[in-house]
């Protein structure tokens, strides 16, 4: 890949075109939009190490397309919207009684919030994208083959997690706190709990992030709660020692954070963990044990090496 032919040159120019005005259509003109493919273009062009790696992380760059593709169908059109029976059912499940009222753990967590939790459960949860991504380029450069389980574990779980939003859209625990049990289609996305943490620092990152969110009804499964999971999982298997512990406390940290800010019910963590489970055991257990999987997967090695 030391060069690019004119074919691999009008192939890209043809597919960000393509992008754009697809997502022109479907969406409306954004600059994130512009952004991406911009950013795609730079690396594909600039050397043949950026290349590599921009092609490395094609599966980040296909989960943000479908990830922004979804706002064009939302999921309840298709599924009929989960609301008073899911805090219904985590009520039962893990309510907690204060003073003769059994409340969810979003609402005990909301009702006696604590500036240093907070605080705790804003860097937790900002570490659901960094970490990902960090770890990932760092297999890129120890273990390419390894880098790309990793990617492609990643894409697939949040396959699987997609999947599910659109057999059960799910509200989140703040959906009910503003707007009660009926639907409401036209409801916009929240920072939740994680307001306090952008008003104790004066700053707006978890308001930026949630103004992209591409569907309000897709809480079930948490897939936050999945991510560092899969972090932990190949931290473990490339034996990175105390990193993994990092790692760990992540994962914790960010399940503890979904409920604390009441972004997710527990249901929704378990059914994050649950997704993220079933996804490495389908992977390792079936995927990689197919002929044509693993001829993909050199091919893929050999693109980026």
């Amino acid at each position: 890949m030391k060069t690019i032919s004119l074919k691999n040159s009008i192939l890209v120019s043809a597919i960000s075109l393509a992008y754009l005005l697809l997502c022109a259509w479907l969406l409306g003109f954004k600059t994130d939009q512009l952004f991406l493919v911009g950013v795609f273009n730079v690396m594909f062009y600039a050397s043949a190490f950026t290349r590599k790696f921009i092609l490395g992380f094609l599966t980040f760059v296909i989960f943000w397309v479908i990830f922004d593709f979804m706002k064009a169908f939302p999921n309840y059109n298709f599924s009929t919207v989960h609301i008073l029976d899911l805090y219904q059912r985590e009520k039962s499940l893990f309510g907690i009684n204060d003073a003769g009222t059994i409340l969810t753990p979003n609402e005990y967590a909301l009702k006696y919030s604590k500036t240093i939790l907070d605080v705790i459960a804003g860097f937790f949860y900002l570490n659901w994208i960094p970490v990902p991504m960090l770890f990932a380029a760092y297999l890129f450069i120890k273990n390419r083959m390894q880098f790309l389980q990793f990617c492609l574990s990643f894409l697939f779980i949040n396959f699987i997690g997609f999947t599910v939003y659109y057999l059960y859209p799910a509200a989140p625990p703040w959906y009910v706190q503003q707007y009660g049990f009926d639907a409401n289609f036209h409801a916009g996305s929240s920072t939740a709990g994680l307001i306090r943490f952008d008003q104790y620092f004066g700053v707006n990152i978890f308001g930026s992030l949630y103004a992209k969110s591409s569907n309000v009804f897709a809480a079930m499964p948490s897939l936050h709660s999945a991510y560092p999971l899969i972090v932990l999982y190949y931290g473990l298997k490339n034996k990175l020692g105390l990193i993994n512990i990092y790692f760990a406390t992540v994962m914790l940290g960010i399940w503890f954070a979904a409920v604390y800010s009441s972004h997710h019910y527990i249901q929704d963590v378990l059914a994050g963990i649950t997704c993220a489970l079933s996804g490495l055991f389908i992977f390792q257990k079936v995927l990689l044990k197919t002929e044509w999987f693993n001829n993909f997967l050199a091919a893929y090695k050999k693109l980026i090496s």
